[in-house]
């Protein structure tokens, strides 16, 4: 081999990539994609709007927390505040009375649907706390697949 062919073999060869401007075009969508997942976690935890459905939404959701929809930490039942939600959906009432004649038919309609909802709630779940205390129910230190009613205030 002469030295102009061993210049020649050692020299790199260049490749070109005919496909760059696709895969960046690609690598583009992709990441347009992942921040726009991003966008829609973000989105998904924002505060909801500070407005009546929201008020309304709130309030519900801390009567039904002391009408037992928080299970005791012990595992063995769930807790029930009968006095903390009969108080909450008291205040549910109170916002109705005060309301009459300033909301939309549709919030008059959900409001008043709620308060029932609520009231009835409370009853069934005073009903089984009372069966409970009276042995009728499943007692708090027994063990069993069904999970009781632990009242606080007991």
């Amino acid at each position: 081999m002469t030295e102009s062919q061993k210049t020649t073999n050692a020299a790199p060869k260049i490749e070109i990539d005919s496909d760059w401007k696709a895969e960046a075009q690609a690598e583009k969508e992709k990441l347009a994609q992942a921040e726009q997942k991003v966008e829609e976690r973000t989105e998904a935890r924002k505060t909801p709007d500070a407005d009546f459905r929201g008020l309304l939404g709130a309030l519900a959701s801390q009567a039904l927390m002391g009408l037992g929809m928080h299970q005791d930490p012990s595992g063995k039942g769930v807790m029930v505040d009968l006095d903390g939600s009969k108080f909450v959906i008291d205040l549910i009432g109170v916002v109705a009375e005060k309301t009459k004649g300033n909301l939309s038919e549709e919030e008059e309609t959900e409001l008043k649907q709620l308060h029932s909802e609520l009231q009835n709630r409370f009853v069934q779940i005073a009903q089984l706390v009372a069966s409970q205390g009276q042995g009728e129910g499943v007692a708090q230190d027994a063990p069993s697949a069904v999970p009781g009613i632990i009242d606080p205030t007991a």
